[in-house]
């Protein structure tokens, strides 16, 4: 199913994960002296370990990496695939990665009453709440992990055990306490963690371990994840080093084409409704933490379509297969996700299901261009239809203008747009309709080109 140009640029990532794990366990041997800054290490060390996958290639970082603004960092991928595979190289997510930079900074999910909105959470569709950890980012990531077409571990306690044989390990228990691998494994673990998930129904956590060391298992699994939650709030991924902070502090100027744009943005386009700029107290995050339904259109590239038959492992990834819709954050109200559930729904937020369907998170818009080099492509929107910049703003501007037309007309994305995957709930105050000239669209582009990181300097004290 890859093509050998995916392979080739796979492994070159996979050679960069390498070598970015292989520099940071170096850092292990004279850790810092500092907890904070232990806890970021053991973070990063975690990201890029692919032994925390079934198959032990994949790590987290195979989606996240940072030359790609800490998203897919396969441009052949983000092209044709737009989903990435996971440890089981046959088996596709539905949905595109998003970046975790900035994400620890989103809010706990909770319902605004008076906005009438969901505010807060990870994922695309909110799903990584926040409310057991105190924390969306670390709840996050404990959803590949066990996610059977991401890393598909049968089990946490697989995570916990390849963990404890890990070069980090003394220095997980000197940050975290000695207990914490302190588990008497059963003699099949090995086995059983080498078989992807999911586990059989009747055996939901096969790694058969007492109760005792079952609820250690659990907090050392939240403990790998509040430290990866660290690691990407630290400077090194969530910097604030762009040229807009720059700008802000007053040691850059915009070109007039980035002012025009970033007049646009706040002004006719709308963008900052959404993808706000910050305020008093407010840091400019480029999102609100909201959900909208944008109507982008389904992305017939996704192979998630075609994972409705059983797999080599007897595996179905997606029962409806190509009358799959994407239901966002009311399918995750309504149902949880049906590949992972890294957080229980509130029961009472069931009623807002109806309201939330096809809904989707608004991503930052930090580092939405950061690309390792101007010919790589990335992809936008949650399943990654769109594939530059200027192709989701012209998107916005002309929905509702242009005509309807079959996936793969002449004409898509430049004089004609597909249907929207779903049109419940769809936007139609802030795009679809927004009157912008070819050259004030590409300002827009320009604008936000501003907001890559590492225009100035990262202080990582």
């Amino acid at each position: 199913m890859l093509s050998p140009r995916a392979l080739q640029e796979i492994a070159q990532v996979e050679a960069e994960i390498d070598r970015i794990e292989a520099q940071t366990i170096e850092r292990v041997a004279v850790p810092p002296d500092n907890q904070v800054q232990q806890i970021e290490l053991l973070g990063k060390l975690m990201l890029y370990d692919k032994q925390l996958s079934v198959n032990r290639n994949e790590a987290c970082a195979f989606c996240h990496m940072p030359e790609a603004g800490f998203t897919g960092p396969v441009s052949e991928l983000n092209r044709t695939t737009g989903a990435y595979p996971g440890s089981v190289r046959t088996r596709f997510s539905d949905r595109k990665p998003q970046s975790h930079a900035y994400a620890p900074l989103s809010p706990v999910l909770h319902y605004n009453p008076g906005r009438g909105d969901l505010v807060g959470g990870n994922f695309w569709d909110m799903r990584a709440t926040g409310r057991r950890l105190g924390n969306p980012a670390a709840e996050q990531a404990q959803g590949p992990p066990t996610n059977p077409v991401e890393m598909g571990l049968p089990d946490i306690a697989c995570a916990v055990y390849r963990a404890a044989q890990r070069p980090y390990r003394a220095l997980f228990e000197s940050v975290w306490g000695r207990q914490a691998f302190a588990i008497s494994w059963p003699g099949d673990v090995e086995q059983v963690c080498a078989r992807p998930g999911p586990p059989a129904a009747g055996e939901p956590m096969p790694v058969r371990l007492r109760p005792l060391d079952r609820g250690r298992a659990g907090t050392t699994f939240d403990q790998m994840a509040q430290s990866i939650a660290g690691y990407e709030a630290s400077a090194e991924v969530s910097p604030f080093t762009s040229k807009f902070d720059a700008v802000l502090a007053g040691k850059a100027k915009f070109t007039p084409q980035e002012q025009a744009g970033y007049d646009l943005f706040r002004g006719k386009a709308q963008c900052n409704a959404c993808h706000r700029d910050g305020g008093p107290g407010e840091d400019p995050l480029f999102t609100d933490f909201t959900a909208s339904n944008i109507g982008t259109p389904a992305n017939p590239r996704l192979p998630y379509y075609a994972e409705n038959r059983p797999d080599a492992l007897g595996y179905v990834a997606n029962p409806a297969g190509s009358s799959f819709v994407d239901g966002g954050v009311g399918s995750f109200l309504a149902n949880g996700h049906l590949l992972s559930q890294p957080s229980a729904v509130d029961q009472r937020w069931r009623k807002l299901a109806p309201d939330n369907q096809a809904r989707i998170q608004v991503p930052t818009l930090r580092n939405v261009d950061k690309r390792p080099d101007p010919g790589f492509v990335k992809a936008y929107g949650h399943n990654g239809y769109f594939t530059s910049l200027k192709a989701i703003v012209h998107f916005y501007n002309t929905r509702d203008v242009l005509p309807r037309c079959p996936p793969h007309d002449a004409g898509e994305g430049t004089t004609c747009w597909p249907v929207p995957e779903s049109t419940d709930n769809m936007n139609t105050s802030k795009v679809g309709h927004l009157g912008l000239s070819d050259a004030e669209e590409d300002a827009i582009v320009s604008f936000m080109q501003t907001l890559t990181d590492g225009f100035m300097p990262v202080n990582r004290q």
